[in-house]
């Protein structure tokens, strides 16, 4: 069952390392009426995330079970074997509670989620400065190997071409400016 659009959706939408789950970690402490959205994926659990908190860890075959099912709004096999999506429930939940959702998602995810809540959402692509950047950011993580690394650069090429199908870009070349800019224009959808 589709969900009964009753609230807003912000859309957070960067390559990886960029700094978009930071930014909303903040946003989520300034900004009250916010409630995450906890993305599902297939992927193994990092040593410092949370089930049910960072994201829901289920195993392919049941993200594969789940598809089937049509409990996701959207979702995306990003790599091989390693899908991510939102889940319907996920939604209904936050709204039900007269909240309004903050996705952290990919570039794909977020032009996907954008093309479905259409007016109800705003999206924002955080842009890195540059690519050495965000290969230093992917780098200082320690939490992939160099296989892994390459791959997020090489797709990072792709999505930052895709910024301008975005609602908002706001340059992440100081965290605090990035927030504060976020925060402006997130908090003017709100109260639109």
């Amino acid at each position: 069952m589709p969900p009964k659009i009753t609230g807003k959706c912000i859309i957070i939408s960067a390559p990886s390392g960029a700094g978009k789950t930071t930014i909303v970690r903040r946003l989520l402490d300034d900004l009250p009426s916010l409630k995450f959205s906890i993305s599902a994926t297939s992927r193994e659990r990092r040593h410092y995330e949370v089930d049910g908190g960072d994201y829901y860890f289920i195993g392919v075959e049941q993200f594969k079970k789940r598809i089937e099912q049509k409990d996701f709004i959207e979702w995306e096999e990003v790599y091989p074997d390693q899908f991510y999506g939102t889940l319907l429930e996920e939604i209904n939940r936050i709204w039900e509670s007269g909240n309004h959702v903050i996705f952290d998602v990919d570039v794909v995810g977020g032009l996907n989620l954008k093309s479905f809540f259409n007016q109800k959402a705003l999206s924002v692509f955080i842009k890195p400065p540059s690519v050495k950047a965000l290969e230093n950011r992917l780098r200082s993580r320690g939490s992939e190997p160099e296989e892994k690394i390459a791959m997020r650069l090489g797709k990072a090429n792709v999505e930052l071409a895709k910024e301008s199908e975005f609602d908002q870009v706001i340059l992440n070349d100081d965290l605090n400016v990035a927030v504060e800019n976020a925060f402006k224009v997130i908090s003017a959808f709100l109260t639109s």
